[in-house]
């Protein structure tokens, strides 16, 4: 259990979720012309978990000290498992998806993409030493990174189908992919900003400049309230200028992504310890997982 902890198992499980429900509840429902077959998309969720999985052990690598003040209790690395197992499994996760990420760019007759994986699991490593202790950079680049899980489905399965005659298709259904990702990435966003606000204390005296420690706690939860009232009012539009026909699609994004996004910015403002933002970074999780569910319903959004 210690190295499952360790490679964040769960947030692995929510990845392979994703990417089935867009191989098998968005595109092979539509017949969309794809690359990939069973095997293949199961090489690319090895290959993204395997990769994943190396960013969240050297970030707890990297987090040793910091941790050690903020969750004591949580600690891993050099409490259950000693650093040196941790590099190890580091290097191999990283051997692993990068080299499954070789051999899938060139299956589907794309060796360029072998790019992605090297790009990826690089500012994952460049994340966890350096770029999470400045302003702001940290966050958006763990966000961006969030979001090319989902986008990498769309990458290696729609574009290397891509011809004339199915162009129009599947950029359609290459947009739904990327509006999925960009829901990850402000709610990823979001989330990791009241993850700083969380790890004030630990973050404070390890020396990172994260946005609550440059600009304060409170302007912080303002900004994380004002940034949530924005992303509740652009979801409430969708619904409301694309969902109002499908009453089921509409009731799932009112009960359980926009209700709790309006119960989240209400939440943020009177939280003021540490459980309470952990709470509340619970919440956008659990937001993010049912967003991304909503994939489910599209058998009543795209009607045939």
């Amino acid at each position: 259990m210690k190295y499952l902890n360790l490679i964040r198992w769960k947030n692995l499980l929510m990845i392979v979720m994703v990417q089935l429900l867009i191989k098998y509840a968005l595109l092979e429902p539509y017949s969309v012309d794809t690359s990939l077959d069973g095997l293949g998309i199961f090489i690319l969720i090895l290959a993204t978990i395997c990769v994943a999985a190396a960013g969240n052990i050297i970030n707890d690598i990297c987090d040793i000290n910091t941790d050690f003040i903020n969750k004591p209790d949580r600690l891993i690395v050099s409490k259950t498992v000693s650093e040196q197992t941790a590099y190890n499994l580091f290097i191999a996760f990283n051997v692993t998806g990068v080299g499954l990420g070789y051999y899938l760019s060139y299956s589907v007759g794309k060796s360029g993409f072998f790019a992605i994986f090297v790009i990826i699991s690089a500012l994952l490593y460049i994340y966890a030493t350096y770029l999470k202790s400045l302003f702001l950079i940290g966050n958006l680049v763990i966000s961006i990174l969030v979001a090319c899980s989902i986008l990498i489905v769309g990458l290696f399965d729609i574009l290397p189908a891509v011809s004339e005659i199915n162009q129009q298709t599947q950029l359609f259904f290459f947009k739904i992919i990327f509006n999925y990702a960009l829901f990850a990435f402000i709610i990823n966003l979001l989330r990791e900003i009241v993850k700083d606000i969380e790890d004030i204390e630990g973050d404070t005296k390890t020396g990172m400049h994260t946005l609550p420690i440059v600009i304060g706690q409170k302007k912080t939860t303002y900004i994380v309230f004002v940034l949530t009232i924005i992303t509740t009012g652009i979801l409430f539009f969708y619904v409301f200028n694309s969902l109002y026909k499908n009453i089921i699609a509409s009731l799932y994004f009112l009960g359980f992504i926009i209700t709790p996004l309006i119960f989240i910015s209400i939440k943020i403002i009177v939280a003021e310890d540490q459980k309470a933002f952990h709470q509340v970074s619970n919440l956008f999780k659990i937001i993010m997982l049912f967003g991304m569910l909503s994939l489910l319903l599209y058998k009543y959004i795209l009607l045939k």
